[in-house]
């Protein structure tokens, strides 16, 4: 039986990856009038190289500050690590799976905070997590809710 996702539900999801290096991969893709909820990221070096040992986490979306840009990247960690060790974000934090409409200067206004909430773009937000080399090895998964509001 499949899980229930129409609108109103909110289940718990999780997504596994297996050596990611330098390419971006995404751990999220956004579904217009959802909320994301993340939960914890377990990230495992299975191998990295000398320079360039990190892996990173970011939200690809709208940026609210000062910049007001469409499809920016918003840094959320960046963890340098060695062979064998293992990272747990387990901060919980939530986006939009689609943009809000456009703002013309920073955030100032409750319509405009009420535009941001009811993601009326066609632009997609991401999650995405990826290594600073093409050599390095991470494993690991994400587990978020997603709370579909269509």
């Amino acid at each position: 039986m499949a899980i229930a996702r129409g609108a109103g539900t909110e289940i718990i999801r999780s997504t596994l990856y297996e050596d990611i290096g330098a390419v971006a991969t995404n751990l999220i893709v956004g579904v217009q009038h959802h909320i994301y909820t993340v939960l914890s990221v377990t990230v495992h070096a299975v191998a990295v190289n000398t320079s360039d040992n990190y892996v990173k986490m970011h939200i690809q979306g709208f940026d609210t500050g000062p910049n007001y840009a469409t499809a920016q990247v918003i840094k959320i960690f960046q963890q340098t690590m060695n062979a064998n060790e293992t990272f747990v974000w387990n901060d919980k934090f939530s986006f939009n799976g689609f943009e809000g409409v456009a703002l013309s200067s920073t955030l100032s206004t409750t319509a405009e905070q009420d535009a941001i909430a009811d993601q009326g773009s066609s632009v997609v937000q991401y999650l995405i997590i990826n290594g600073g080399n093409a050599n390095n090895q991470f494993d690991g998964n994400c587990t978020y809710i997603d709370q579909n509001n269509a």
